[in-house]
């Protein structure tokens, strides 16, 4: 069987590449490990944390109502993240229906609860079994609590009406009076 002999370039016939271009590669290269740096330091932030402004949340209820925080401004909010398969949740549900009665005819707090990755019929018996009243939606995409960056599911957050987070829930409640007074210095007389 005969050898077949790759004919060799001379030294100076070998193609290097410019120098721009390996600049250029290098550049991108650093641009994109700088971009992997930003989303990484972002996703391993903490959640939003008393003192700082809330984006505008937006919300559709089961009803289909469109609400955005920012139409509530001047007033307190109280935003709760929930599941109907979460037996911690069951423990503050009825809690936060009186509290929402005992703030409701004010008109100065309002009430949001957002259904953590739970599916419609199942949510919507929870409302029905714990009587809750006040506005709740699914969090579609879970859009609203990745921007909370919650934890997990019972987390309420009490937003004032400067439209600054004031209180942070991990864990449900332990009682009406205790969400009474996490909302109540937060209420302008």
């Amino acid at each position: 069987m005969e050898e077949q002999v790759q004919p060799t370039l001379p030294a100076a016939q070998v193609r290097r590449l410019p120098v721009w271009a390996i600049i250029l590669a290098f550049v991108a290269l650093l641009a994109f490990l700088g971009l992997i740096a930003w989303g990484l330091r972002r996703s391993m932030s903490g959640p939003i944390v008393v003192g700082d402004s809330v984006p505008d949340i937006q919300m559709v209820t089961f009803d289909g109502q469109t609400i955005h925080s920012k139409d509530l401004a001047g007033k307190v909010i109280v935003l709760n993240f929930w599941a109907s398969w979460c037996k911690p949740c069951e423990q503050e549900a009825r809690e936060l229906e009186e509290a929402y009665q005992y703030f409701k005819d004010g008109g100065k707090v309002v009430f949001l609860g957002l259904a953590y990755v739970d599916v419609e019929p199942n949510s919507l018996a929870y409302l029905q079994k714990f009587g809750v009243t006040y506005q709740n939606g699914p969090d579609l995409g879970t859009k609203v609590s990745q921007l909370f960056r919650i934890r997990g599911v019972p987390e309420t957050y009490i937003i004032g009406a400067d439209g600054r987070l004031k209180f942070v829930q991990i864990g449900p409640f332990a009682s009406t009076d205790d969400i009474i007074a996490a909302i109540q210095p937060h209420v302008r007389p």
